[in-house]
């Protein structure tokens, strides 16, 4: 995400960024129907693999090109693997599961995004920047139950919008806002972050603050809206 410094002066001679954001995450909604239709059945992840928390960790590379000017990597994995135990007969991804038997659930969602951000508002406390996102979804959901077992995995290019928001209300201490997100068509996407950093000085920066990551298609052959949260901690290094 966007991140802040004790002065602009700081940020505009730092090239490189990078901030290390980790902690822990939980679901409260996770629902899955696959294929979307008549031949399968629509179920709650959180039903039967719970709220969590799963550890999660991002990394952050950015590369101011000037003062105004960077592109910015992310590398975000996400995955778990819990067993629970189903309600009702289902199917999924056209293997049927029955209630008794413990099913182990995996469900995984990488994110792997480069974007291009512009900072249109420079002033002394408050810095806002507009860009847009490419994102490559690495995504797996699988049921295994004693010897059976089906799969669905979706990898794919999502376009987002980015906005940021950088307030440096009380020198060390600045508000951080970050948005990436798509809405329209059979789906949509939202990571949203919003976290209270200190600058210790012009090289570190440590932050707290909460990130919420929403979203899901609709399509023929996949239904699955997933919302997740997270509170994090970030370590921010700029050279």
């Amino acid at each position: 995400m966007g991140v802040a410094v004790a002065s602009t002066s700081a940020q505009d001679v730092s090239r490189v960024v990078i901030e290390l954001e980790a902690g822990p995450v939980w679901q409260s909604r996770n629902e899955v129907q696959i294929p979307n239709s008549d031949a399968g059945t629509r179920f709650s992840l959180v039903d039967l693999a719970g709220q969590g928390p799963w550890p999660a960790v991002r990394l952050y590379l950015t590369w101011n090109l000037n003062s105004r000017h960077s592109v910015r990597g992310l590398l975000a994995p996400l995955a778990y693997t819990e067993t629970g135990s189903l309600t009702r007969p289902i199917s999924f991804a056209r293997v049927s599961y029955v209630p008794g038997d413990p099913v182990e659930a995996t469900y995984k969602f990488n994110s792997w995004r480069l974007g291009y951000r512009f900072r249109f508002l420079d002033r002394e406390r408050l810095q806002l920047r507009v860009g847009f996102t490419a994102k490559i979804r690495d995504a797996k959901i699988e049921l295994r139950q004693g010897r059976t077992t089906s799969k669905d995995t979706d990898v794919g290019f999502v376009p987002l919008l980015y906005l940021g928001a950088d307030w440096r209300f009380a020198e060390p201490w600045h508000l951080v806002f970050d948005f990436e997100g798509l809405a329209g068509g059979p789906g949509r996407a939202f990571d949203i972050g919003l976290k209270l950093g200190y600058a210790i000085n012009d090289q570190w920066t440590l932050t707290a603050g909460y990130r919420a990551l929403e979203g899901g298609a609709d399509v023929e052959s996949v239904y699955n809206f997933a919302w997740l949260h997270y509170a994090v901690l970030s370590g921010v290094y700029r050279f």
